[in-house]
């Protein structure tokens, strides 16, 4: 089962430990032109098969989308890949502008 991390979790790691955690947006481009949280990988869901390789083993992976659905079931492919440390955030972008960052637009 694939960790859920809040959006206040998350921020917590990424103040403390950055350099051990990678955001993973599998959002479309439209989306990501709209709102995004840096930094972060830009992979749509749909590609994220092919694109493997660039999705760090070495680092934690956050996965997020727009409420947390898509990059939930991105953060469960990855696990089936053998990625050991994986997580969703949970509420996606629309939670991290709610709680974090209120600067990121929500749509």
């Amino acid at each position: 089962m694939v960790e859920e991390l809040s959006p206040r979790e998350v921020a917590e790691r990424l103040r403390q430990h950055p350099e051990t955690v990678v955001l993973l947006d599998v959002r479309e481009p439209d989306e990501r032109e709209t709102a995004r949280i840096e930094p972060s990988v830009h992979i749509p869901m749909r590609e994220v098969p092919d694109r493997l390789a660039e999705v760090p083993r070495d680092r934690d992976v956050v996965v997020y989308c727009h409420g947390g659905g898509r990059s939930a079931m991105i953060a469960g492919y990855l696990e089936g890949q053998g990625y050991e440390h994986v997580a969703n955030l949970h509420g996606g972008i629309d939670a991290w502008s709610r709680t974090v960052d209120p600067k990121v637009p929500r749509y």
